[in-house]
Protein backbone atom coordinates (compact mmCIF):
# COMPACT_ATOMS: atom_id res chain seq x y z
CA UNK A 1 0.00 0.00 0.00
CA UNK A 2 1.25 3.35 -0.98
CA UNK A 3 2.09 5.74 2.21
CA UNK A 4 4.30 8.67 0.54
CA UNK A 5 5.62 10.26 -2.84
CA UNK A 6 8.78 12.31 -2.52
CA UNK A 7 9.85 14.27 -5.49
CA UNK A 8 13.16 14.47 -6.67
CA UNK A 9 14.39 17.68 -7.97
CA UNK A 10 18.15 18.18 -10.22
CA UNK A 11 19.95 20.70 -9.22
CA UNK A 12 23.00 21.95 -10.30
CA UNK A 13 24.58 23.29 -7.11
CA UNK A 14 23.55 22.24 -3.85
CA UNK A 15 24.31 25.18 -2.27
CA UNK A 16 22.67 27.02 -4.50
CA UNK A 17 19.62 24.75 -3.86
CA UNK A 18 19.90 24.94 -0.04
CA UNK A 19 19.98 28.80 -0.12
CA UNK A 20 16.47 29.22 -1.97
CA UNK A 21 14.66 26.43 -0.38
CA UNK A 22 16.20 26.87 2.91
CA UNK A 23 16.52 30.53 3.27
CA UNK A 24 14.09 31.48 0.50
CA UNK A 25 11.34 29.18 0.79
CA UNK A 26 11.30 28.31 4.27
CA UNK A 27 12.46 24.43 4.11
CA UNK A 28 14.61 22.52 6.77
CA UNK A 29 17.42 20.27 5.38
CA UNK A 30 17.14 17.54 7.23
CA UNK A 31 19.95 15.39 5.52
CA UNK A 32 22.75 15.97 3.22
CA UNK A 33 24.57 13.03 1.70
CA UNK A 34 27.67 13.70 -0.05
CA UNK A 35 30.47 11.26 -2.02
CA UNK A 36 33.32 13.13 -0.21
CA UNK A 37 32.49 15.51 2.78
CA UNK A 38 35.40 18.17 1.27
CA UNK A 39 33.26 19.20 -1.67
CA UNK A 40 30.07 20.50 -1.71
CA UNK A 41 28.97 18.45 -5.17
CA UNK A 42 27.30 16.13 -6.10
CA UNK A 43 25.27 16.28 -2.58
CA UNK A 44 21.65 14.59 -2.13
CA UNK A 45 19.45 16.10 0.41
CA UNK A 46 16.24 15.59 2.02
CA UNK A 47 14.31 19.19 2.65
CA UNK A 48 10.93 19.63 5.19
CA UNK A 49 8.17 22.52 5.55
CA UNK A 50 5.22 21.83 7.74
CA UNK A 51 4.86 17.75 6.49
CA UNK A 52 5.74 18.53 2.85
CA UNK A 53 8.97 16.72 1.63
CA UNK A 54 11.52 17.37 -1.27
CA UNK A 55 14.65 15.74 -1.97
CA UNK A 56 17.29 17.83 -4.08
CA UNK A 57 19.89 16.08 -5.91
CA UNK A 58 23.39 17.43 -8.00
CA UNK A 59 24.29 13.37 -8.62
CA UNK A 60 24.84 12.94 -12.36
CA UNK A 61 21.96 10.78 -13.36
CA UNK A 62 19.20 12.07 -10.57
CA UNK A 63 16.88 13.47 -13.15
CA UNK A 64 16.61 16.29 -15.06
CA UNK A 65 16.32 20.13 -14.24
CA UNK A 66 12.72 22.03 -15.35
CA UNK A 67 10.76 19.51 -13.37
CA UNK A 68 7.43 20.65 -11.96
CA UNK A 69 6.01 20.08 -8.02
CA UNK A 70 2.58 20.74 -6.99
CA UNK A 71 2.31 21.54 -3.62
CA UNK A 72 -0.82 22.33 -2.00
CA UNK A 73 -1.22 25.20 0.85
CA UNK A 74 -3.50 26.81 3.47
CA UNK A 75 -3.13 30.24 1.86
CA UNK A 76 -1.61 31.08 -1.10
CA UNK A 77 -1.96 34.94 -0.43
CA UNK A 78 -0.22 34.73 2.74
CA UNK A 79 2.45 32.39 0.91
CA UNK A 80 3.05 34.92 -1.35
CA UNK A 81 3.31 37.84 0.55
CA UNK A 82 6.31 35.89 2.70
CA UNK A 83 7.93 34.90 -0.09
CA UNK A 84 8.06 38.53 -1.55
CA UNK A 85 9.61 39.55 1.72
CA UNK A 86 12.07 37.12 1.10
CA UNK A 87 12.74 38.15 -2.02
CA UNK A 88 12.07 35.34 -3.86
CA UNK A 89 10.83 36.19 -7.54
CA UNK A 90 7.26 35.16 -8.33
CA UNK A 91 7.08 33.41 -11.86
CA UNK A 92 2.74 33.82 -11.97
CA UNK A 93 0.42 34.68 -9.72
CA UNK A 94 -1.28 34.55 -7.16
CA UNK A 95 -3.81 33.78 -9.62
CA UNK A 96 -7.55 32.57 -9.75
CA UNK A 97 -7.44 29.67 -12.27
CA UNK A 98 -11.18 28.63 -14.20
CA UNK A 99 -10.73 25.14 -12.42
CA UNK A 100 -11.15 26.77 -9.01
CA UNK A 101 -8.07 26.94 -7.33
CA UNK A 102 -5.19 29.59 -6.71
CA UNK A 103 -2.10 29.44 -7.48
CA UNK A 104 1.41 30.75 -7.35
CA UNK A 105 4.48 29.59 -9.18
CA UNK A 106 8.26 30.28 -8.26
CA UNK A 107 11.15 28.74 -10.16
CA UNK A 108 14.93 27.58 -8.83
CA UNK A 109 17.88 27.98 -10.13
CA UNK A 110 17.60 25.28 -12.51
CA UNK A 111 14.31 25.80 -13.30
CA UNK A 112 12.39 23.57 -11.92
CA UNK A 113 8.93 25.18 -11.31
CA UNK A 114 7.36 25.00 -7.60
CA UNK A 115 3.91 25.95 -7.70
CA UNK A 116 1.27 26.35 -4.49
CA UNK A 117 -2.46 25.75 -4.83
CA UNK A 118 -5.14 26.34 -2.83
CA UNK A 119 -8.88 26.47 -2.89
CA UNK A 120 -11.73 24.51 -5.07
CA UNK A 121 -12.07 20.73 -4.89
Amino acid sequence: MFRLAIPVLHVSSSAAAEEFYCDRLGFSRQFAHRLDEAEPDPCYMGLTRDGVRLHASSFPGDGVSGGVVFLLVEDVDALHEELVAKGVPIDTGPIDQTWGKREMYVKDADGNSIRFIHGGG
